[in-house]
C-alpha cells in the first residue's frame, strides 16, 4: 500500500479530527502511534509514527517502508521519553517520501496560532514543560515557555511549509475550524468525507486536537 495522504500539521491543529475524518472516508491511517488493532504486523505495535519514518528513511531511503498497511498519516510528531522528531519540519525526508510516493497529497491541518499555543499549554505537560525542555526545529531547548514564543515558532512552521511547496497542487493548507475545510480537504483528495467533527478534544478547554 503506497502513501496517499500526509499531514505536516502541528500537533493541536486538529489531527485527531482529521484522522477519524479519513478513517470514515475509508483510508487506512496512522495517527502519531501505531495501535494493535490496525495491524497484523506485530512488531509495529505500540510503535510511533515519527520513529517508523525516520527508521524507513535511514534504513531503506523510503519512509514510508514500514507503512505497508497504511496510506495516511496524520499525526507525525513525537516529544516524549526523551525523543523530540519532528518529521514534518525535515525537507529531506518530506522530499524521500514524494520520490517514493509520487502520487502522494501533502496536507498542512492549522488553527489560529494564538488557540494552538493556548491548547499546547493546557494539554498535560506540552506547553509549560515539555516544548521548553525539548531541543525541536525552530524553537531551541529554552524556548517555548511563552505564548510569544509559541506563536512565532507555529508561524515559522507554516510559513516553511507555504515555501516549500509554493504553487505545488500537492499541498492544501486548511484551518480545521473553517466551515469549509471538509469540502476543500475532500476535493484536495478527491473523496467525499462523510464526517467532520471534533475529536480528542481537552477536556478542560475543548479545543480541537
Amino acid at each position: 500500500m503506497s502513501l496517499r495522504v500526509i499531514n505536516l500539521g502541528l500537533p493541536k491543529t486538529g489531527t485527531t479530527t482529521l484522522a477519524r475524518a479519513l478513517k470514515m472516508a475509508g483510508f487506512r491511517v496512522a495517527d502519531h502511534r501505531v495501535r494493535a488493532k490496525q495491524t497484523d504486523v506485530a512488531r509495529l505495535h505500540g510503535e510511533f509514527v515519527a520513529d517508523l519514518l525516520y527508521r524507513g528513511y535511514f534504513e531503506t531511503g523510503d519512509p514510508g517502508a514500514h507503512f505497508a498497511d497504511f496510506n495516511a498519516l496524520t499525526e507525525l510528531s513525537l516529544l516524549r521519553g526523551g525523543k523530540s522528531l519532528w518529521p514534518q519540519m525535515d525537507f529531506a525526508l518530506i522530499d524521500a517520501i514524494r520520490r517514493y510516493h509520487p502520487k502522494v497529497l501533502f496536507l498542512g491541518s492549522r488553527r489560529d496560532s494564538w488557540d494552538v499555543s493556548q491548547s499546547m499549554l493546557a494539554w498535560s505537560d506540552l506547553g509549560m514543560d515539555r516544548l521548553p525542555a525539548s531541543d525541536i526545529p525552530g524553537l531551541p531547548e529554552g524556548y517555548g515557555e511563552t505564548t510569544k514564543e509559541r506563536m512565532q515558532w507555529i508561524d515559522g512552521h507554516y510559513a516553511h511549509l507555504t515555501a516549500m511547496f509554493s504553487g505545488d497542487a500537492a499541498y492544501l493548507e486548511f484551518d480545521v475550524k473553517n466551515p469549509g475545510a471538509q469540502a476543500a480537504v475532500g476535493a484536495h483528495l478527491g473523496v467525499d468525507l462523510p464526517w467532520w467533527g471534533r475529536a480528542n478534544a481537552n477536556p478542560n478547554r475543548g479545543k480541537l486536537a
